[in-house]
């Protein structure tokens, strides 16, 4: 993801259920509870891990069982730890203390609860991007160090490789007609980092190193999901084991689900945009702009899908009185700004949604060269009385602005070509006049309509109306 293309924005839920969500969260829940179950007989080790004879108690204190217990409540400390809702106190004596975050789950306002849960988040990552103990442990030379080289493992490739699998899982989940909220198939997101983009049909070399990457994803999303990031369906362990029952296999093989499905969760979709926006990353959120003048709505909505522009939209309005609002987006629309047809055209768009109580507004600019066309346009839908026809001129510098906001929307697309062709059909002196429109984006627009036209004798004559349109403004 480049640093400079601003993401699709996303849309949060509230602070205060996102809090709600963080404190219900298995890990921090657990580490919580530990926090408040030290005391002083609590003994750490030189890293500020339990020592082990206390695990036991530390699962128990969790209701823990099983093979697993000791293992999860280490954990949970270690969170707890790194939280800082436990404290270390006496280094040599190993002894701990509830630390001053502590209080800040029960009675702290839903942004600490959450700058909380960032931290935890931040410690399990830190873990996910590390090998399997048991691989620690045999990677370790006489004098205690591990050897990197032997684990073919690359401590800072392999957390790139996780940030940016969770970058990938964020946009799908983001962007337009994307995932959503329905969970992403494993081999998909392990593709998106192996298999490169001009790629036809995978090699088999590629497709071995899919499947490797996807076994450890599966690894990794088991550790991410108790800390609320992910909903995780794990890789059915059947597919991992030999069997001989090849044909009942292949007969499951069309189940996608069984290969792992993962979606993130409302309190994940808030912990990979706050990453990403420390990361340097441009990831807007729907409502950022509620508290902006019209001018940053319409400038900033710009590169919105449709639909985040409309709600962005929505929630901008909500917080004014109808007829200022208005009034202040149809004064940000004006300009003869490269951006400024597209400023209008969002304007056009935003009104819609105001309603009658605008109408003084449109009716105030009704004589403006930029804005007296969009303001005929709306209140003509709005089956208002009074409307007068607009010039001939208003017409063409309309059209003009309309089809420069369209090609900074949607650059050369199948909708606008049609348009294209519609004007070039039903005005036959069409080029001849709009060569002369006083516009600042009249010869590019005809450039356009060259390109975009089939017929070769209307391109050429909008190609010469472009030169003429140039030279005109001096170009």
């Amino acid at each position: 993801m480049s640093e400079s293309s601003p993401l699709p924005p996303v849309r949060l839920t509230s602070e205060a259920e996102l809090a709600r969500d963080a404190l219900a969260t298995p890990l921090l829940s657990r580490a919580a509870r530990l926090a408040r179950w030290a005391g002083p007989d609590t003994r750490v080790g030189a890293g500020g891990e339990l020592v082990e004879e206390q695990l036991p108690g530390a699962a128990d204190a969790l209701g823990l069982t099983g093979d697993d217990a000791a293992a999860t409540a280490s954990e949970a400390w270690r969170v707890a730890v790194d939280t800082g809702l436990v404290e270390i106190v006496d280094e040599e004596e190993g002894t701990v203390a509830a630390g001053a975050d502590l209080a800040l789950l029960t009675s702290g306002a839903p942004q600490d609860v959450l700058g909380v849960w960032l931290t935890a988040l931040e410690t399990v990552l830190a873990d996910a991007s590390v090998p399997d103990l048991d691989d620690l442990v045999d990677a370790m030379d006489g004098g205690g160090e591990i050897d990197f080289s032997s684990l073919d493992w690359d401590p800072e490739a392999e957390a790139e490789f996780l940030d940016g699998v969770l970058g990938n899982l964020y946009l799908l989940t983001v962007s337009e007609g994307g995932a959503g909220e329905s969970p992403v198939p494993l081999p998909a997101l392990a593709a998106s980092m192996i298999v490169p983009d001009d790629m036809g049909e995978p090699t088999n070399d590629v497709l071995e190193q899919v499947s490797d990457a996807m076994m450890r994803l599966d690894d990794q999303f088991r550790l991410l999901e108790p800390v609320g990031l992910v909903d995780f369906q794990p890789v059915d362990e059947t597919l991992m084991a030999d069997t001989d029952e090849e044909s009942s296999v292949a007969a499951d093989e069309a189940d996608v689900s069984r290969y792992g499905m993962v979606r993130l969760t409302p309190l994940g979709l808030y912990g990979l945009r706050a990453r990403l926006l420390e990361s340097g990353l441009t990831a807007p959120a729907v409502g950022d702009l509620a508290d902006k003048g019209a001018d940053a709505l319409l400038d900033g909505t710009a590169a919105f899908p449709p639909t985040a522009a409309r709600a962005e939209t929505e929630q901008w309005l909500a917080r004014r009185e109808p007829l200022a609002a208005a009034r202040e987006l149809l004064a940000a629309a004006r300009g003869g700004d490269a951006g400024a047809p597209l400023r209008r055209l969002h304007c056009q768009q935003a009104l819609s949604l105001v309603g009658l109580a605008a109408e003084p507004a449109l009716r105030e600019v009704l004589d403006d060269a930029e804005l007296g066309g969009l303001a005929r346009v709306w209140l003509s839908e709005h089956g208002a009385a009074d409307v007068p026809p607009p010039s001939e001129a208003m017409i063409f510098w309309l059209t003009i602005d309309t089809i420069a906001a369209q090609l900074a929307a949607e650059g050369n697309s199948a909708e606008l070509q049609g348009l294209v062709e519609g004007l070039a059909q039903q005005h036959g002196g069409f080029f001849a006049a709009a060569w002369r429109v006083d516009h600042p984006a009249t010869p590019d627009v005809l450039e356009a309509m060259g390109r975009l036209h089939p017929d070769k004798k209307v391109a050429k004559e909008a190609r010469k109306a472009a030169f003429k349109a140039r030279s005109q403004q001096g170009g």
